[in-house]
């Protein structure tokens, strides 16, 4: 089974090569919206990435800031850590790399610069994640391309086929002969089983938390009645915020990636149209400062902890409490505990999104970021807070950033198509009864 990680990375920026590295991601952007996707395809282990420049004082998004500007990579990929740090590294890929962190502080200069030393500033630069989700655990990037290509083969081959007086177990069988004889399907040689709740680990966490019901009482008591009361709280509205970061942010949010280069040119009434690829996914990054004192980190981390230890537990089907757009999640406290970074992969609108988030575990967001700075009224850690959507969508649009590069591996498919495709191989690969054939064929 595929193992699927993090990799968070912060590191200072030189000033005086600030301007020459927003012009060196913009150009990055601008190939990758033409179709350039090999710049990260390589190694065919990334499933997402993105870099993004915080704290640079000449931003809208952190006029009044006196930190030193910073470059944020943060990327979701197959295998180990250290292995994709030497991929990053390698001799292979030196000259993006090469071209990106040569305006960072601290990068090996230019006759020392080699996949060793590349390698030690990566490392170097790395930030622990404090909670990680993956919504297609268990499969690796080329697992999710094959699968889809199964899928758009068994389609195509049931849209274009006469199929008329053949039982659904009839075609499957018909289907499946066919497939074992092409080359290119035979990833399904070897079993593969869809992720399952495990509910004794989930039992055993659920006596844990019944047993530690006292202590958590009393800390929410403490947190709501010494803390929460006295706190600011956050009380704009959408209509209260600057106009040029909305612009910004509406800008990057755009679900249209460029022009659809594997198309050729038409004319319409004598004009010369491109079609636009559309991209069904979507990205935020958020930065927030978290409350001071003790109290108030050790609750966050708590929320960390227990959303770690339940994730790879229960939410191992595609969903996140209830909510099914989300591809990959995490939260990185950094900064010695002073700031946390939120970084989202997810289908739809941002609207859309954080909408599901409030209607689906809009505690679970109040638990978290209830403790980070002028966050809308708390009651009791739980209630209030992102319940409260009119202050709490407002407060998500202020403490977002503009993501500078991101990168989707499969941009046209949905986390449902995901767990669907597998779906489609694990059911494709059995000898189906009548009932799960008709099934299969719902599915593609």
């Amino acid at each position: 089974m595929s193992q699927q990680n993090p990799l968070t990375l912060v590191t200072p920026i030189k000033p005086d090569r600030l301007a020459e590295l927003y012009k060196v991601l913009s150009n990055m952007k601008y190939r990758l919206e033409k179709g350039e996707h090999e710049l990260f395809e390589k190694n065919n282990n990334i499933h997402y990435l993105r870099w993004l420049v915080i704290d640079d004082e000449n931003s809208v998004f952190f006029n009044g800031t006196k930190r030193n500007p910073k470059l944020v990579f943060s990327s979701n990929f197959d295998g180990e850590v250290l292995a994709h740090i030497a991929d990053l590294s390698s001799d292979m890929e030196h000259q993006l790399l090469d071209e990106i962190y040569s305006c960072c502080i601290d990068y090996p200069e230019p006759g020392n610069c080699n996949a060793k030393t590349r390698a030690a500033f990566l490392k170097k630069s790395m930030i622990k994640v404090s909670a990680f989700y993956k919504g297609s655990p268990g499969r690796s990037l080329k697992q999710i391309r094959e699968e889809q290509d199964l899928r758009m083969y068994l389609r195509k081959k049931l849209d274009t086929e006469n199929w008329s007086g053949l039982t659904a177990q009839q075609i499957h069988q018909k289907l499946k002969k066919d497939v074992r004889e092409n080359a290119a399907f035979s990833f399904l040689n070897k079993k593969y089983s869809m992720p399952k709740i495990n509910w004794f680990k989930f039992a055993l966490l659920v006596i844990v938390l019944l047993a530690l019901l006292p202590i958590i009482i009393i800390w929410i008591l403490i947190v709501e009645f010494a803390y929460e009361r006295k706190d600011v709280h956050y009380t704009k509205t959408r209509s209260d915020l600057d106009a040029d970061k909305i612009k910004i942010l509406e800008e990057y949010e755009d679900l249209t990636s460029g022009e659809d280069l594997s198309k050729e040119d038409q004319a319409i009434d004598g004009v010369l149209v491109k079609d636009k690829v559309i991209n069904y996914q979507n990205q935020f990054s958020q930065l927030v400062e978290m409350k001071e004192g003790k109290v108030r980190l050790i609750t966050f981390k708590a929320m960390m902890l227990f959303a770690k230890t339940l994730i790879p537990i229960k939410f191992v089907k595609g969903e996140l409490m209830g909510i099914p757009t989300i591809h990959f999640a995490r939260w990185v406290l950094f900064d010695d505990n002073k700031r946390v970074l939120f970084f989202s992969n997810f289908d739809g609108s941002w609207q859309q999104y954080l909408g599901d988030f409030i209607d689906q575990s809009g505690w679970g967001l109040t638990g978290i970021f209830s403790n980070t700075k002028v966050f809308p009224k708390t009651r009791f850690l739980l209630t209030g807070g992102a319940y409260d959507e009119e202050h709490f969508l407002a407060w998500s649009r202020d403490s977002e950033l503009p993501t500078q590069i991101w990168y989707s591996a499969y941009p046209s498919l949905s986390i449902k198509n995901i767990n669907n495709n597998t779906q489609i191989r694990v059911l494709f690969s059995k000898n189906l009864n009548a009932k799960k054939a008709k099934k299969l064929f719902e599915l593609i």
